[in-house]
């Protein structure tokens, strides 16, 4: 062979990811016997060694990355660390987290700090899924935008498919039967707010409430809503969702067998302390780091993939709406999720 074995030659053969390798070749991570039995044979068929992996990248790499967010709270952007952290521990790499706090001026000074720090790439991520201005012009490293995108179509994004996460919540309202169904979601001019409402307006029987990502506005719209003859509620997010609930039980409505409550975002905090447990649409954060991590990895050896990579979302079932399904039923061992 005239070149090295990579690892990613490794994923190929055996039909798993990168961080599948290495948690196999290194005995990380809960894997199936007989996962861990086929990477090896790939492993050895090609000739690659474990201990080879950091040696995938180039000679005098730091096997660093950065990671700048605007994500102060640390909602998006630490899910989306930790799933490219699993991913970059193939390489031997480690991350730096910057906090750019939505100021252009400290973004800028973290994007050179980090190439002082000559990391081998970087990963920009935020709080809001939308398009943003590339980070710079000419940068010596790869970037990747991982819940955000870049506005240049020329640089690799990876997002969340909302619309089809928000189609998925409605289609199941209809399969259970329900006919009557409102969307309260967060300010008409976010960006977030308008895929998810978009993707399921056919559906509806009145327009969407817009407001606040809160649960104030979540408790402000059910009030007006209980004038109105309606039977299901999709939320556009898990805050809004749980104020909802909390108003339509204290209106005596019940939650599903009145009215079914479906959220979006899926965040813990949220969907267990809701009574009842929330139904919601998961945007797998910690996938969508994963994959940035992945498509980095391969920018980095020299196989970048420009364009917007479009991950799906999945619907996690619990008692707000309380659907039987042939596989389970919500809070069955757990809860439910569509496949993917």
């Amino acid at each position: 062979m005239d070149r090295l074995v990579t690892i990613r030659d490794v994923a190929a053969l055996a039909g798993v990811s990168v961080g599948t390798v290495s948690k196999a070749l290194n005995g990380r991570g809960t894997l199936r016997a007989e996962t861990r039995e086929r990477v090896r044979e790939a492993a050895d068929r090609l000739g690659f060694e474990a201990n080879a992996a950091a040696r995938t990248l180039k000679v005098g790499r730091t096997y660093t990355v950065g990671m700048i967010t605007t994500d102060s709270i640390g909602r998006f952007s630490i899910p989306l660390m930790l799933g490219a952290e699993d991913a970059l521990g193939a390489g031997q790499m480690s991350v730096l987290l910057c906090d750019a706090r939505d100021d252009p001026i400290r973004e800028q000074y973290y994007l050179r700090t980090l190439l002082t720090r000559r990391v081998d790439g970087i990963i920009v991520t935020g709080r809001r899924a939308q398009a943003r201005a590339p980070l710079g012009d000419d940068l010596p490293v790869p970037v990747v935008y991982a819940f955000i995108s870049s506005t240049d179509p020329g640089d690799c994004s990876v997002v969340p498919d909302e619309a089809g996460g928000a189609a998925k919540a409605v289609e199941h309202l209809l399969a259970i039967g329900r006919r009557r169904i409102a969307h309260v979601t967060g300010p008409e001019h976010h960006e977030s707010a308008l895929a998810r409402a978009r993707a399921v307006v056919p559906s509806l029987v009145r327009p969407p409430l817009y407001g606040e990502w809160s649960e104030a506005w979540g408790r402000q719209a059910a009030g007006l809503l209980l004038a109105e003859d309606i039977d299901a509620i999709f939320a556009g997010s898990d805050q809004i969702a749980r104020g909802v609930v909390d108003t339509l039980r204290g209106a005596g409505r019940r939650v599903p067998e009145d009215v079914a409550v479906i959220g979006f975002d899926n965040w813990d905090v949220m969907v267990s302390a809701s009574q009842p447990p929330l139904s919601s649409v998961d945007m797998d954060l910690d996938g969508l780091g994963r994959t940035a991590a992945n498509l980095l990895l391969a920018a980095i050896n020299g196989d970048p993939a420009p364009g917007q990579h479009v991950r799906p979302c999945r619907l996690v079932l619990r008692e707000s709406t309380a659907a039987t399904l042939s596989f389970g039923k919500p809070g069955e061992n757990g809860p439910v999720s569509t496949p993917r």
